[in-house]
Formats: structure tokens, sequence, C-alpha cells
């Protein structure tokens, strides 16, 4: 049990990670902070929050956990903000879906409070944002992805994975840059074509009809295109480097079918659709996926 939990940032991570612990009876007392005062104001009314805090520094004054729910790209500009306040045995959390740059952040910031940092990526989310949204069941038997520091407190280490766990996600630990590697290829770089691909659509001269006509497929592989513009900016400008040699791998097997398409190969072109057809269908999620923290 937590007295109180800070939160900066009310929207539909910080949320619903508030809702969580409520509803698991984890925390007494939740506080929280936005830029938006009208945010803060809708997440006391809606329950989520108890106390609207007037900065980032007073969400953490009294709190035992504090969760930073902000855009990656404002994440060392908060550390900077709440540091003097990070007393000992302060959990500190992000939600970040990069994590080498917060990690690298918070060596530049934290210095010695470091120890009570532990970087998380909690691999649920919605199309919509906002506290509008938020949701207390939004983590549950979902990956959440904890990327501790060498110096990160094997207390807090605990403490965090049994939190994550009590409201209901499987909890995995991993280096950070094994995190931004892997993520690139399974979420960052599927966002970047979604993006693309729906503007190549759409942009076109009959782009419209065209659309007019889209089924249930195109629906499905366009589903996260309609996610968040300011998150997902963030997102791959932060894990460009790792984004970019995922890019440049499709770009070899759209190359590969493209040659196979102009020369008529239809063998290969066949062997390349059936290899993918294949993996897919033998494919599970979360299969092989590393051994849950303890």
């Amino acid at each position: 049990m937590f007295n109180q939990l800070g939160v900066i940032g009310c929207g539909l991570m910080g949320g619903s990670f508030a809702l969580a612990l409520k509803r698991a009876g984890l925390v007494k007392r939740v506080i929280g902070y936005s830029k938006s005062p009208s945010t803060t104001d809708k997440a006391k009314k809606l329950g989520v929050i108890d106390t609207a805090a007037e900065s980032a520094l007073l969400a953490v004054s009294g709190s035992d956990i504090v969760l930073i729910a902000v855009p990656v790209a404002a994440t060392e500009a908060t550390f900077k903000a709440i540091r003097h306040l990070i007393e000992p045995g302060v959990l500190v959390m992000d939600v970040g879906s990069t994590k080498r740059d917060v990690v690298d952040a918070a060596r530049r910031v934290l210095k010695e409070r470091i120890e009570s940092f532990v970087p998380a990526h909690p691999i649920a989310g919605k199309e919509v944002a906002g506290i509008d949204h938020a949701d207390a069941t939004l983590f549950h038997g979902r990956q959440v992805i904890l990327t501790p520091l060498p110096q990160t407190s094997a207390a807090m280490l605990q403490k965090a994975t049994d939190v994550w766990a009590a409201i209901g996600a499987q909890v995995l630990r991993m280096t950070a840059e094994n995190h931004d590697a892997a993520f690139a290829a399974v979420s960052h770089l599927p966002h970047m074509l979604a993006f693309a691909y729906f503007n190549s659509v759409a942009g076109q001269p009959a782009g419209r009809d065209f659309l007019s006509l889209a089924g249930p497929g195109f629906r499905d592989f366009t589903r996260i295109a309609a996610s968040d513009p300011v998150v997902w900016r963030d997102i791959l400008m932060s894990n460009r480097e790792e984004v970019l040699k995922q890019s440049q791998r499709l770009r070899h097997a759209l190359d590969a079918m493209d040659h196979a398409m102009k020369s008529g190969n239809v063998e290969a072109l066949e062997g390349m659709i059936r290899s993918a057809s294949e993996a897919r269908a033998a494919w599970q999620m979360n299969a092989g996926k590393p051994t849950p923290a303890r």
C-alpha cells in the first residue's frame, strides 16, 4: 500500500495507472499534475485523482510513488523539475515507449537520486488519447518492460515489479538498448508504415474514391495510423537510429518483391509470400518472450 501516488501527466496512461492502483487498493491518495488545468479538473471530476497539483514538483511532494506520463521529449525537463523532492525510498517510474533517451536523461539529471528511478514501458494503449479514456483495466494481461540502470536500487526494482504485477501486468526486464531495438522492429516501424501508407493512398488524386472502396483488411492494416501525432513524432525521433535500421531492412524486402514482379519471376514472388504466410500462421503473440521478472 502506498500513501500517495503523484502522477505527472494526467492522460490515458497516467490516468489509467491511477485508476488501476485505486481499484486494486494499492494507494490511499492520488495527486496529479498536467500543463493544462482543465485536464486536472476533469481528472478530479472523473475520480482519477483526488487533488490537483500546481506543478510537477508539488505532485512529487509527499508522494511515495511517482509516475511520469509525459511525452518522451519532455522527460528530461520533468526530471529537472522534480529531482529536488525525490527522497530515498520514493519509487519513480516513467511510461515512455523509448528507453535509451530516457535512461540518458536520468543519468544527466537525477545524479545520486537515480537509484529511485525504474524506467518502464507498458505495452498497452489505445488509438484515442486523453483522460476521458483512462481505464483501470488498461494494463491487465499486458506486458510491462522494465529497463533498470546499473544504479537502480534492487529494492526499487522489486517494488516496481510488484506494483505492476499487482494491477495484472506481466513484468519483463531487459536492457534499454535491447528494448529500443526490439520495439523499433515490432512497434515503431509499423506505425511509421501506417502513417506513410495512409498518406500515400489518401494523397492520390483518386484517393477519396479509393478509400470509399476499402474493406476490413485496409481498416485493420491502417488502424494505428489514427494514433496521436505528437506522441508518435517524439517516439520516432527519439528512436530514429533503430527505426531507420529497420526501415532499411524493409526496403530490401520490398526491393526483392519489386524485382520478382518486374522480372516476371512468379516462383520467387510466391516463395516470398509463402515464407511470410507460413511464418505468420505459426506466430503467436508473445511467443518466445523473455522470462518474466520475479
